[in-house]
């Protein structure tokens, strides 16, 4: 890769990532690479990195035969520089670089991930909403039963009872105790989950609000604490909507310390994130 390298910084409710531009897809970017543009005192600084590929030139090849339906490929990266399957608050970021480029024109498109094709509406309130696609639980007969299938230990406090989502990357959702204050948790270190998830896991920690509104703090894999988590605003209104019971609403409102989204539950056990993003920075970098 040459060193003089194009990149964009943009963020979803203050997720941030740094776009960059392969549009010939003959450029992709080692784990090393993608950790130093991550790094906010070495690098731009940013949640990870997303290249913008055609889905065509993906080394992959699920991701090369998403390419009927979708013309640019997601190559996210956390900010360790390991590959990952997707990224929610990223989705809106990656589409909203693809709109600004010319990349894309229309309202509606579809963008290719690891975890598969995504559909993203920008909407005329200025949000983008991007159908994630299906969701499961991880252990269904356990969440089904009493919405607990782990148990997640923090510093200074007694393990928390948690449930475990997979939304094409995977989460652990924790139901905070009245007595915890959500604040006050200490999540510089990763939250260790039992049983251990083969593949790691993004913890999220649920504090309800009222009917259909809830706050959320999550630790990323491969990351650490972030502002905010699309994938993980999902799951934890997924995981509270089961824990609600009968009755409880499709569509949630989950505050992170980076702002507001907007989850969907939809038909067919899918889900759908909607949220601002915004690009803040162009500019060209030394890589090495």
């Amino acid at each position: 890769m040459a060193d003089q390298l194009a990149f964009t910084k943009g963020h979803g409710t203050e997720n941030d990532f740094v776009l960059v531009p392969d549009l010939d897809g003959t450029h992709d970017l080692m784990p090393s690479q993608a950790a130093l543009l991550a790094d906010r005192r070495a690098g731009i600084g940013g949640d990870g990195v997303i290249r913008v590929v055609p889905t065509v030139a993906a080394s992959e090849e699920s991701v090369r035969a998403q390419a009927s339906e979708a013309r640019w490929f997601m190559d996210y990266r956390n900010a360790d520089g390991s590959a990952a399957e997707m990224c929610g608050n990223g989705t809106r970021v990656f589409a909203a670089y693809l709109r600004r480029e010319g990349l894309e024109s229309a309202s509606a498109f579809a963008i290719a991930t690891r975890s598969g094709v995504k559909r993203v509406r920008f909407e005329a309130d200025g949000l983008i909403a991007v159908n994630l696609g299906p969701w499961r639980f991880a252990d269904p007969e356990n969440a089904g039963d009493d919405g607990i299938d782990a148990l997640v230990h923090v510093p200074g406090h007694d393990p928390f009872s948690a449930v475990s989502l997979d939304l094409g990357n995977p989460h652990t959702v924790v139901a905070l105790p009245e007595t915890v204050d959500l604040n006050s948790l200490d999540l510089t270190s990763p939250p260790v989950v039992n049983p251990v998830p083969p593949q790691g896991t993004n913890v999220e920690f649920v504090r309800p609000r009222g009917l259909g509104h809830i706050s959320m703090r999550v630790h990323e894999r491969g990351v650490g604490e972030t502002r905010s988590c699309g994938t993980g605003a999902c799951a934890a209104a997924l995981a509270t909507r089961l824990w609600a019971g009968a009755g409880a609403p499709d569509t949630w409102i989950v505050d992170v310390p980076g702002g507001r989204l907007r989850v969907t539950a939809l038909p067919g056990q899918e889900v759908e994130l909607a949220g601002p993003a915004a690009l803040v920075a162009d500019g060209v970098t030394n890589l090495v």
